[in-house]
């Protein structure tokens, strides 16, 4: 066991057969900026990232993971050499954690997605299970601001451990990284000047914390308010609803339907759509405020529509479901953006520092966090 002041410190990251990207959703960028973040402890001799829970292996990994700031070990490996294992992408087996914490090691499990709503929705209509509750002895439960109301009652209640609210994590290196792929002339960053907006909405569509309903709600009203200024919407992640039959009823009620202004889409990267078809990106979440698409589209400058509580004065907000009001802010934005858009910019800056992984504030509260882990 090394002492508090030198610790080898593991996040574990889903890694499965064949290919992978680090763009699939964003807990595997998450764990990445943690153990950016995790390097510049003074506390932290040692960082990895532990492949598990997949049927990958370590070539799998190595594939996956080229770009990663840390090592990259095996859950055996981890066994014998770490002295914190933070659960992150890959849930932990309970057998592995009671003989992990019987060298001595302690093991945090770091809550990144709404699990309550996703867990109730898997049992209540027979999907496959995310979280398993499986009683392993965890020492605390660490999420984010967005789930304080949905899910620190519920993870306290499940892992029977204390729950702590961390800083949520963001860092443009691998959206810059990405984008040097992009063809020649093309660059994530917003281009003033156009007459008609085309707009893009990216909600999963896979859990009802972010789907696209309000967001399409929201390009009718504006629609209603201006018929001229939308060349384009394309509403990515619902190639799978297209042909389901409420939804299909629902998008031919819609005038941005009938009048050929939208395409629905498969799934794709952020910065490969918006940077060559999108001017503007509508969002809406439900208890689910911080996500990684807020902070690219404000990175790029572009005008953000959102309803999230957690972005500080960034973008333009529109208030829970209100889609009316989303479509007269998407209306405005339109107006304004262009004029605003080296203040919009500035505001942005700012607001995207307090998320670097680096920052001295936020090394500091997981650095806190880590110490009293062995002070309980």
């Amino acid at each position: 066991m090394s002492s508090v002041s030198s610790l080898r410190v593991g996040v574990s990251i889903y890694v499965r057969k064949g290919a992978q990207s680090l763009w699939e959703n964003g807990i595997f960028q998450n764990c990445l900026f943690l153990a950016m973040l995790l390097k510049k402890s003074p506390i932290v001799s040692n960082v990895v990232l532990v492949a598990g829970s997949g049927d990958g292996d370590m070539q799998d990994a190595m594939n996956f993971l080229q770009d990663s700031p840390v090592p990259v070990i095996d859950m055996a490996t981890g066994l014998n050499e770490l002295d914190v294992m933070i659960e992150m992408s890959a849930q932990l087996s309970k057998e592995w954690m009671i003989e992990f914490k019987a060298k001595g090691g302690k093991v945090v499990s770091m809550r990144v997605g709404n699990d309550y709503v996703i867990d109730i929705e898997r049992m209540l209509f027979d999907k496959p299970p995310a979280l398993l509750i499986t009683g392993a002895p965890y020492d605390e439960v660490w999420t984010l601001p967005e789930y304080e109301k949905t899910c620190k009652p519920y993870f306290a209640s499940t892992f029977r451990t204390p729950v702590k609210i961390m800083p949520h994590l963001w860092s443009p290196v691998i959206l810059n990284r990405a984008c040097e792929k992009l063809p020649e002339g093309e660059q994530f960053e917003y281009q003033p000047g156009r007459n008609r907006w085309r707009i893009g909405m990216f909600e999963p569509n896979m859990c009802m914390v972010k789907t696209s309903y309000i967001p399409m709600l929201v390009c009718e009203n504006a629609h209603r308010l201006n018929p001229n200024f939308i060349e384009h919407i394309y509403a990515c992640n619902t190639m799978n609803l297209k042909d389901q039959t409420a939804f299909n009823l629902f998008a031919q009620s819609l005038d941005i339907v009938r009048h050929g202004l939208t395409s629905f889409e498969g799934r794709y990267p952020i910065w490969q759509v918006v940077s060559i078809y999108c001017d503007a990106i509508v969002c809406h979440q439900w208890e689910n405020a911080q996500n990684y698409i807020y902070y690219e589209a404000l990175y790029g400058g572009y005008p953000l529509i959102h309803n999230s509580h957690l972005i500080g004065d960034c973008g333009y907000r529109y208030h829970d479901f209100d889609c009316e009001e989303g479509g007269k802010v998407l209306a405005e934005a339109y107006k304004m953006h262009d004029e605003n858009l080296s203040t919009y910019r500035e505001r942005a800056k700012v607001f995207l520092a307090t998320l670097d992984p680096e920052a001295e504030s936020n090394v500091r509260c997981y650095t806190d966090a880590l110490e009293s882990l062995f002070k309980a």
